[in-house]
């Protein structure tokens, strides 16, 4: 009996030294095998947040050459009218007006529509003369307002702006809405050769207006149209985003803005130094 009782107690001692090092290898096997399920799942967030950040990447990639190309073809709209602003031969911008401007407006393709009550909407841009008759580099404005009248349908306009008065720019300079026709005054542009010796000698009135259509100018009517500084647009093409800076000669034209400098040289004559 003793000695079957001492062979099972053998035997227990046997068992207890072959599973002790089991249980520590299972632990050990667990704990090697969370970490690894632990990565696979911050691999997987970190490839859908790169993906993300890449999607996003990719938008404001696809924002911003939009942006760009709206830029390039408002600039080279507004070019495109400045061509034909002297070449229209007598039904043409008078140059007497031209010489004497202190600023030039060129707002592409305005929208205009009317059903009983219309409205105007565009994005152009803006260019003052310096006491030395070099054109600034031109600001990014819009126009808007609304307009009363009989008139029904939609059609699109290319405007022009004559500013004869510099203080006119003054609100916009400031970042602030200039209101045509209370701000400043506003009238119907004389058009033609012929026209010339009746403009006012002293141009008493601020801003000439005119509509082009088909290569051909003609004066037209402004009054509560509101022109604005186009903040973000300035911003994206020069850094700036304050038009006095642009306008007084402290932003220089870069590339995108060029085209629209040297034509506007072209066809405006040179600024008069005195008046008779």
């Amino acid at each position: 009996m003793a000695v079957k009782k001492l062979g099972m107690l053998l035997f227990s001692i046997f068992l207890i030294f072959a599973i002790a090092p089991v249980v520590p290898a299972q632990q050990s096997n667990l704990e090697t095998t969370r970490p690894q399920v632990t990565q696979r799942d911050a691999s997987k967030d970190s490839g859908k947040t790169a993906t993300s950040q890449e999607s996003t990447a990719t938008k404001e990639q696809q924002k911003a050459a939009k942006v760009d190309k709206d830029v390039s073809e408002r600039v080279a709209k507004a070019t495109a009218v400045l061509q034909d602003l002297t070449a229209a031969g007598d039904k043409k911008v008078p140059n007497e007006l031209l010489e004497r401007a202190e600023a030039i407006a060129v707002i592409p393709n305005m929208i205009k529509g009317a059903f009983g009550i219309g409205g105007r909407y565009g994005k152009g841009l803006v260019s003052q003369r310096a006491a030395n008759g070099q054109w600034s580099s031109p600001a990014f404005i819009e126009i808007g307002g609304g307009s009363f009248g009989a008139q029904i349908g939609v059609n699109s306009t290319d405007l022009v702006l004559v500013f004869t008065d510099r203080m006119a720019l003054s609100l916009l300079e400031g970042g602030k809405d200039l209101k045509l026709g209370v701000d400043a005054g506003v009238v119907a542009g004389p058009i033609g050769r012929s026209a010339e010796a009746g403009v006012n000698a002293n141009l008493e009135t601020a801003i000439y207006a005119y509509s082009r259509s088909k290569g051909l100018f003609a004066g037209v009517a402004l009054d509560g149209a509101v022109l604005s500084i186009d903040k973000d647009t300035n911003e994206k093409v020069y850094g700036v985003r304050d038009a006095e800076r642009i306008l007084n000669g402290s932003t220089s034209a870069n590339a995108t803005v060029r085209p629209f400098v040297d034509t506007l040289a072209k066809v405006s004559p040179t600024k008069r130094t005195s008046h008779k």
